[in-house]
């Protein structure tokens, strides 16, 4: 058996105190002190150690951080608060909404307004279309006109006036004018006539006849039949209907006067009588608004009350004056062309001034009652 050899002190139990056997069986008692506690436990049960003041950082950068967080606190809070008084106020107009109506929510009333129907167009418009009626050397005619100055200047066809000896306009108050032919320009079937004595009428607006487009509404004020002031409503049909008319009366040799309808062809034919060899033409527009004789010179209106046409040819079925009137096929010079035409008629246009006499200011003007 190999022995070991070890120093003294290397194992620290040798150095205590030898316990001997215990006597009976018995051991000594434990000591005094109480047995260690397990690592952790006594700390853990200790109550926590205040912690030591200390003095705070002095300088702005502290400040600044203090002030961060309220700042970002105030800006929420007023987030908050004005999301909070938007979502308060909708929901008491509601409520108060409810309360007005009754169950239901009740809107602001708006006064109704006449802009773009057709009564409101004819109310603003009416006052500045006119009717003409003429005395010829071989009868009578009636038309239309458009005012286009205060002093009583009238646009119209020119086979409305065309060979007249006398000429008499009708306002749409009733008052009547005698009046006298200014220019022509039978190439284009434009007249213009000034009123003797007038004053204080209402110009007509001319529009942009470019800006219109198939199926706008539009409504025809005129005098079909001596009928002042009528008033009809259709849309723009077509454009740029090439229209074939004669210069003047004295080329229409089939027309019917005394209310017939002013011949014109198309696309080679011929509609309402003849139109004879001296015709002109020009791009009209074609509105399906009811048009008989005697609205040749009147007024084509979009529904802002502007002129964008004037009237001048419609189909008949019938060659008499009997069977005339509007089946929707009228056709319109279009106010582009009128409004280029303005200062060549002025100077007496293409077709001269004429030789129509102001007759007097009595109020038949020599045409009596019948006509």
């Amino acid at each position: 058996m190999t022995e070991s050899f070890r120093r003294d002190g290397e194992y620290p139990q040798e150095n205590g105190p030898t316990r001997s056997a215990p006597l009976g069986g018995a051991y000594p008692p434990p000591p005094a002190y109480p047995p260690p506690a397990a690592p952790g436990w006594h700390e853990a049960h200790q109550p926590p150690a205040a912690p030591a003041p200390t003095a705070p950082p002095e300088g702005p950068a502290h400040a600044a951080r203090a002030k961060r967080p309220v700042a970002l606190l105030a800006a929420v809070a007023l987030a908050a608060a004005v999301i909070g008084g938007g979502t308060a106020a909708g929901v008491q107009q509601l409520l108060a909404g409810q309360d007005r109506s009754g169950g239901g929510i009740s809107g602001t009333n708006v006064s109704q307004s006449s802009t773009g129907t057709v009564s409101g167009v004819a109310e603003q418009v009416s006052p500045s279309v006119v009717r003409i009626d003429t005395r010829t050397g071989s009868g009578q005619g009636t038309g239309s006109g458009i005012v286009v100055t205060a002093d009583g200047e009238i646009v119209t066809n020119n086979h409305v006036v065309d060979g007249a000896t006398e000429i008499q306009v009708t306002m749409s108050d009733g008052k009547k004018y005698p009046a006298k032919t200014v220019g022509t320009d039978p190439d284009k079937d434009l007249a213009l006539i000034k009123l003797q004595g007038a004053s204080g009428l209402k110009p007509a607006k001319l529009g942009n006849s470019d800006n219109l487009k198939v199926g706008d509404q539009v409504v025809a004020i005129g005098s079909p039949d001596r009928l002042t002031g009528t008033v009809t409503s259709g849309i723009v049909s077509a454009l740029n209907r090439e229209v074939n008319v004669p210069k003047s009366e004295q080329q229409a040799p089939q027309r019917q006067r005394g209310g017939g309808s002013w011949p014109f062809s198309y696309d080679g034919q011929q509609f309402n009588g003849n139109t004879g060899s001296n015709t002109t033409s020009y791009k009209a527009i074609q509105t399906d608004a009811s048009l008989n004789p005697g609205n040749s010179g009147g007024a084509l209106v979009n529904m802002n009350g502007e002129i964008v046409g004037m009237p001048s040819a419609i189909y008949s079925p019938s060659g008499d004056s009997s069977g005339a009137g509007s089946v929707g096929l009228g056709f319109a010079i279009p106010v582009n062309t009128v409004k280029a035409d303005l200062d060549s008629l002025r100077k007496g246009g293409p077709g001269g001034a004429g030789n129509s006499s102001n007759g007097d200011n009595s109020g038949t003007n020599g045409f009596g009652t019948s006509f």
